[in-house]
């Protein structure tokens, strides 16, 4: 499994998601420009010791990790999409995408591939949870589908 953040902006999230790709087995995507330093204090503390052995891939635009993806299956985590992520039939290999926590993906994305949105169910009209929240609820998802492979 794949999580991508798109142009994320607080260092302590990425860095929880790093753990949970970690933890996991998933890797982690970021698509710059980042909101922080990828040396960043905040970042290491969240990640903990786990942060060195990630690993991240880097791409410098969504253009950039389209190209070098060109049959990667992918869907588009966002608020108020009219499919639920528990909805989406995810493979082993599927990259999930999240947006940066403020703005989320961009509008551009969303309306070239409105068939790979898919949302969290929330009450209200509240905006969103937190990104690091949200990558676990759907990767948990997503792992529970394709079986837990190497997970105990």
């Amino acid at each position: 499994m794949n999580i991508v953040l798109y142009q994320p902006e607080i260092p302590h999230n990425t860095g929880a998601i790093g753990r949970t790709c970690l933890m996991t087995g998933a890797k982690l995507h970021l698509i710059h420009p980042l909101g922080f330093y990828l040396d960043e204090k905040s970042l290491k503390r969240s990640g903990l010791d786990y942060w060195p052995r990630l690993a991240p891939t880097e791409y410098d635009n969504f253009e950039d990790f389209l190209d070098k993806h060109p049959t990667a299956r992918f869907f588009l985590a966002e608020t108020g999409g009219q499919k639920f992520y528990a909805e989406a039939e995810f493979m082993p290999d599927d990259f999930i995408i999240f947006g940066s926590e403020t703005v989320g993906l961009p509008q551009w994305i969303l309306e070239a591939h409105p068939e790979k949105i898919i949302s969290i169910p929330m009450v209200g009209e509240e905006r969103s949870l937190n990104l690091s929240v949200s990558v676990a609820i759907i990767l948990y998802e997503a792992l529970r589908q394709t079986g837990f492979v190497g997970l105990s």
